[in-house]
C-alpha cells in the first residue's frame, strides 16, 4: 500500500498495513531538522503519509492599520486584519482584535474581509494536492474554523460575551465567518483533498471553555454547516475535527455532525483508551501522545513506551513540537512508531 492508501485506511477504520504517523516542528526545531537532515520539510525527511496543503498569502494583503491605534507597535497584521505583537518566547505572538471595539453587525458586515475565494490561490492550493498525490501522500486542508477566527477579530472576551449578552453581534460575527468558511470547505474538497480540517478549540484543561448549551447554540451549526458544505462537493472527504483540551461531553454530538477523526485526544485531559473504547466504532484518531508531558519532558523510554501503546489510529503528538523537545525523544518516537506500528 502507498502512503496515501494505508493513511486513508486507517483513517476510514479498514484493514492497514502500518499505522500512520505524523507531527510538525516549530522553527527552531527545523533549523535543526535543516542542520541534521539538510533539509528543513518536516514531511520530506521522514516521508510522512500526510501532507497538509494550505491557501498561500494574498498577492496584495489589505491594509487594516485603520483598524489598530497601536499598528506602529505591532509586529505584523496578517489577512484577516489580525495584529499581532511578538513575544520573546518562540513564535507566540499577543492577538490585537481589530472588531474589539464594534457595537453593531452593521459594522461587522462593513469590515474588509479578505479574499479567500481568489481563483489564482486555489489553483495553487490544488497543484500542492496533485504534488502531495504524485508523491504517494495524502493531502488534508488546514483549516476550516468558524469560532476561532471570529473571536481572533472580536476578541475571546467580547465573542464570550456575545454569547450571553449580545445575540445580534454574535450573530453577525459567526453568520459571516461560517459563510465565508463554508465557501472555503467546498473549494478544499473540490481542490481533491483526501481530509478536511474543521473545529476549533473550545475545550480548556479542565472542561469545555463554554456551556454544552451555548455550544450547541453557537458553534455546533456553524461546524456542522462547514462539514456539510464540504461533503455537498465530494461525499468522500474525510471530515477531521480539531479541539485541544477536554471535550469529551461533546464528541457524541460532533459524531452526529459528520466527524469521522478526532484530534488531538490530548492525554493529558482526557483517556485516549477510555475515547477509543466509547467511540472506536464510530471515529478514527488522530494524536493521543502528548506535548505537555511525555514528549518535551519524558525519557526517551516513556516515550517509546507510550507510543507502544498505540494501535488504530494515526499516531501524533497533539501539538506542534515546541522547542523544549529533545531531538532523542524525536527519535525515540520515530523507533517506536517503526517497531510497533505494524499490523
Amino acid at each position: 500500500m502507498t502512503h496515501r492508501e494505508n493513511f486513508l485506511a486507517a483513517m476510514r477504520r479498514q484493514p492497514c498495513e502500518r499505522v500512520p504517523f505524523q507531527f510538525s516542528f516549530c522553527d527552531s526545531l527545523k533549523a535543526q531538522l535543516l542542520r541534521r537532515c539538510g533539509t528543513g520539510d518536516v514531511v520530506q525527511a521522514f516521508d510522512m503519509p500526510l501532507q497538509y496543503v494550505e491557501l498561500p498569502p494574498p498577492a496584495v494583503m489589505p491594509d487594516y492599520t485603520a483598524y489598530h491605534k497601536n499598528a506602529a507597535e505591532l509586529s505584523f497584521i496578517d489577512e484577516w486584519g489580525v495584529g499581532h505583537k511578538r513575544g520573546s518566547v518562540a513564535h507566540f505572538t499577543h492577538f490585537y482584535s481589530p472588531m474589539a471595539q464594534f457595537t453593531t453587525p452593521e459594522e461587522v458586515e462593513a469590515y474588509p474581509f479578505p479574499d479567500v475565494l481568489n481563483e489564482a490561490r486555489w489553483e495553487d492550493v490544488a497543484r500542492q494536492v496533485e504534488k502531495a498525490h504524485g508523491e504517494g501522500r495524502a493531502a488534508a486542508y488546514f483549516a476550516v474554523q468558524v469560532f476561532e477566527p471570529a473571536w481572533y477579530l472580536r476578541g475571546l472576551e467580547n465573542m464570550l460575551m456575545d454569547f450571553l449578552t449580545d445575540e445580534e453581534m454574535a450573530a453577525a460575527c459567526m453568520g459571516k465567518m461560517c459563510r465565508i468558511q463554508c465557501e472555503i470547505a467546498r473549494r478544499a474538497a473540490r481542490c481533491g483533498v483526501d481530509m478536511v480540517v474543521f473545529g476549533d478549540d473550545v475545550g480548556s484543561q479542565r472542561s469545555l471553555m463554554m456551556s454544552r448549551e451555548v455550544w450547541r447554540r453557537w458553534v455546533k451549526p456553524a461546524t456542522a454547516a462547514t462539514i456539510a458544505a464540504a461533503k455537498e462537493e465530494n461525499p468522500d472527504v474525510i471530515a477531521m475535527y480539531h479541539s485541544d483540551g477536554v471535550i469529551d461531553e461533546i464528541i457524541p454530538e460532533l459524531i452526529e455532525i459528520g466527524v469521522e477523526v478526532l484530534n488531538p485526544v490530548q492525554p493529558e485531559c482526557m483517556d485516549p483508551v477510555k475515547v477509543k473504547e466509547l467511540y472506536g466504532d464510530r471515529l478514527s484518531f488522530l494524536g493521543t501522545v502528548g506535548t505537555q508531558t511525555v514528549m518535551p519532558f519524558g525519557t526517551p523510554g516513556e516515550v517509546r513506551e507510550t507510543v507502544g501503546r498505540g494501535g488504530g489510529l494515526t499516531i501524533a503528538p497533539t501539538h506542534m513540537l515546541e522547542p523544549e523537545v529533545p531531538w532523542e525523544n524525536i527519535e525515540a518516537f520515530l523507533s517506536a512508531v517503526k517497531e510497533f506500528g505494524v499490523y
